[in-house]
């Protein structure tokens, strides 16, 4: 059992921001244990990659919409903590699960409302709630959210209310559990080219084009200019970085 490497879990991490991320922590030397929704083999070849690295990896299924399936997670992990690594906490928690919607809000359907808010919102709020007692004094909490709380592009009313949200929220977490050392940031990524909404950035030549003369480094945003930046800000050298919300988009809309 290695009960004094750093433990880090990442939800959403079969895919796109959080696959990098889960990556990044590795590099760093970091134990990693992601969640995913549906994508079971994905996952599994992120765990490898962790562990081709040299670090120990695992995974486990997690809906973060469903506020009700949290306690049965909480036990899974509590399992895995305890047969992986001799230990009933972990270190890191990044708060990266989630989807987009690019729909006018007077278009904008109960549904999708509900949607938004289950996963982007109500979900962070309470499995963050949930996880606090397992995260350990001097632990770390990023969570995501979006460039589009600072500017605007039309179509996206819903899900940046949300994610305006979550920048809310993280400084009441940051002042909240300051008490037992742990540091709460938000990182803001501006558009990124993954399958993330549909692709539509990845893939829209058009789109790409227009997004990335608006940014001034010129160019649209990879994943991995993401995920190196949640790692860096879960070690050491960001210790005094706290309840701060930091932009990742290349100046975009400056």
């Amino acid at each position: 059992m290695n009960s004094n490497k750093t433990i880090a879990l990442v939800t959403g991490g079969s895919r796109g921001l959080g696959r990098n991320s889960a990556l990044a922590l590795a590099r760093k030397g970091i134990d990693v244990i992601i969640t995913y929704h549906s994508r079971k083999e994905e996952a599994e070849k992120v765990v490898q990659d962790i562990e081709a690295l040299g670090q120990k990896g695992a995974m486990l299924q997690l809906d973060t919409g469903k506020v009700a399936s949290f306690d049965t997670f909480i036990s899974q992990l509590t399992n895995v903590l305890k047969e992986g690594w001799n230990r009933d906490s972990f270190d890191i928690l990044v708060n990266n699960a989630g989807f987009g919607a690019h729909v006018p809000i007077t278009e904008t359907t109960e549904e999708q409302f509900d949607s938004l808010l289950n996963v982007q919102f109500k979900g962070v709020f309470f499995l963050s709630q949930k996880l606090y007692p397992l995260i350990a004094d001097q632990g770390r909490v990023v969570n995501l959210s979006t460039g589009l709380t600072r500017f605007v592009i039309a179509g996206f009313g819903a899900y940046a209310a949300m994610k305006g949200a979550i920048e809310v929220l993280t400084k009441y977490m940051a002042k909240e559990w300051g008490k037992r050392g742990i540091r709460v940031n938000v990182i803001a990524p501006g558009a990124i080219a993954t399958d993330f909404g549909g692709g539509s950035v990845r893939d829209n030549p058009q789109m790409r084009d227009f997004i990335a003369n608006n940014i001034a480094l010129g160019r649209v945003g990879e994943a991995d200019d993401i995920g190196g930046v949640v790692a860096s800000l879960c070690t050491e050298e960001f210790g005094w970085v706290n309840g701060t919300r930091i932009e990742v988009s290349g100046g975009q809309m400056l």
